[in-house]
């Protein structure tokens, strides 16, 4: 097995299957609720802004982000933050019943649970009903959500408590993620070793930054990469 790894985790959105797939389905929400959605998106960036530069984590992650989107939107954030589970969170996911994974996923998971890895997940939105619609729910052995954690990805504290759900130390697990910023950058600041899968239309990596251990855009290439 590579260099001692003893587990692989791995982002979800954009990493298990192609973002343009959801993104299609999005469409007629986008249409309904856009500024919705803008107010929603800027609110995350708000987020990581704050933690970047220091600030806690929060306890209530899911009040403190209506708080901070119903602002931007002039409205009550108790109303909003029931809107924003409703559509957003449950709505949104119903929509995973028809999204394909990219190839070779369930293949790839399955030789590496076979080959004895701990089989981890962090995503930044609620992951199990979404595994369980894309056909995937089994086999894992720690499923996590960072907001979950009281903050977003990059923030390290996910990717620990990730690390302690799977028994490992972080130096032993391969984190796997489509997002250099929040994946790469977030599992190597704890100590992880990281892959980045890549739209094979954008070459080479982030310029003056450091590179991810493993570059790929086929699971295949990642499964070759683990028995190598």
């Amino acid at each position: 097995m590579r260099h001692g790894i003893e587990g692989i985790a791995f982002d979800l959105d954009g990493t298990l299957y192609p973002n343009y797939r959801l993104n299609i389905k999005l469409i007629p929400f986008v249409l309904r609720e856009g500024r919705l959605l803008a107010a929603f998106g800027k609110t995350r960036t708000i987020i990581r802004r704050e933690q970047k530069n220091g600030s806690p984590t929060q306890a209530s992650f899911y009040d403190y982000q209506a708080e901070i989107t119903a602002k931007l939107l002039n409205v009550e954030a108790q109303p909003l933050k029931e809107k924003i589970e409703r559509l957003i969170y449950k709505d949104w996911e119903l929509l995973f019943k028809k999204i394909k994974l990219f190839k070779h996923v369930n293949e790839t998971l399955d030789a590496l649970k076979k080959m004895g890895l701990k089989m981890g997940l962090l995503s930044d939105f609620p992951p199990q009903t979404k595994l369980e619609y894309l056909g995937i729910s089994g086999g894992w052995d720690a499923v996590l959500c960072s907001e979950q954690c009281g903050a977003l990805k990059p923030h390290p504290i996910s990717f620990t408590k990730l690390a302690a759900n799977m028994g490992l130390p972080p130096e032993k697990i391969l984190y796997v993620g489509n997002s250099y910023s929040y994946d790469v950058k977030g599992a190597a600041s704890v100590g992880m070793r990281t892959a980045w899968i890549k739209n094979p239309l954008v070459l080479g990596c982030c310029k003056n930054k450091p590179k991810p251990d493993f570059s790929f855009n086929n699971y295949r290439q990642l499964y070759n990469y683990m028995v190598d």
